[in-house]
């Protein structure tokens, strides 16, 4: 049985090609990692030793959260790591997470909201026979026992800040709390939250039961559609830059134009 995850689903319904040379044939990507997902990877990964270190009862100082960025930036970066858009370097994006952090300490510091959680697994159930499961990490997990309200945070590190009705539609936060309601007991309300970095803003949705069912049952049969695929053409975007498979895909690699394929493409 297949466990899926939002980026599996994502991925099927971006391009249909990376979805089967990503997970069914399980090639190597060309690209290790793109400087975009390793900010992203450094500001998650100091954000959670924020909020772990605040569960052990420590106040960190702005410059203590800096340098424990810093460190691990300095640690994990290598010559891999793919740069897209020439007319960066990797200092335009060091100084990018560096801004994030300052931004999010002045805002959230001494981030006393009873965080529960980070970097949080969660199961989801699509069925009564398991049949069709997801999982899941979230960010940041917080739980107000006033209200008994839970939050899932969101880190977000692009350029891209989406609209109160795109998150309202958002997916992959609505199944993350499918996954809340499920393992915690006498849940009154899933608070969806997401932190856009870049824009030093936050956006709240929710969800009513029925929606989530209904988000249910789309997740059920877009599975029911992967799992019964057979043709995985390529959808060119302009995402394709960032692609690790170009070396794999016919659009750009033209030793993979079989007969077959062309025939697909007319």
């Amino acid at each position: 049985m297949v466990i899926y995850s939002h980026s599996r689903l994502s991925t099927f319904e971006q391009c249909p090609l990376q979805f089967k040379l990503k997970y069914i044939d399980k090639l190597k990507p060309e690209i290790k990692e793109t400087i975009e997902a390793f900010l992203g990877h450094q500001v998650h990964e100091t954000l959670r030793f924020v909020y772990e270190q605040v569960a052990r009862g420590i106040i960190l100082q702005l410059d203590e959260v800096l340098k424990y960025f810093i460190e691990i930036w300095n640690r994990e970066f290598n010559n891999e790591i793919k740069i897209i858009k020439q007319e960066y370097d990797a200092e335009h994006y060091f100084h990018k997470g560096i801004k994030f952090l300052i931004d999010y300490f002045c805002k959230h510091s001494p981030f006393k909201d009873n965080t529960i959680a980070t970097e949080k697994r969660i199961m989801i159930n699509l069925d009564f026979e398991g049949k069709y499961k997801l999982q899941g990490y979230i960010d940041r997990l917080v739980h107000n026992k006033d209200t008994n309200i839970y939050e899932i945070h969101d880190y977000k590190t692009n350029g891209f800040l989406k609209s109160q009705e795109e998150l309202d539609k958002d997916r992959q936060l609505a199944l993350y709390a499918m996954g809340i309601k499920n393992n915690f007991e006498n849940v009154k309300e899933v608070h969806l939250v997401w932190h856009f970095l870049a824009f030093n803003k936050k956006i709240i949705s929710k969800r009513t039961d029925q929606e989530l069912e209904s988000l249910k049952q789309e997740i059920i049969e877009l599975i029911n559609k992967i799992e019964s695929t057979t043709e995985f053409p390529p959808n060119p975007s302009k995402l394709c830059k960032w692609c690790g498979f170009r070396n794999n895909c016919y659009l750009f690699n033209s030793s993979f134009k079989t007969e077959n394929i062309q025939n697909n493409l007319e």
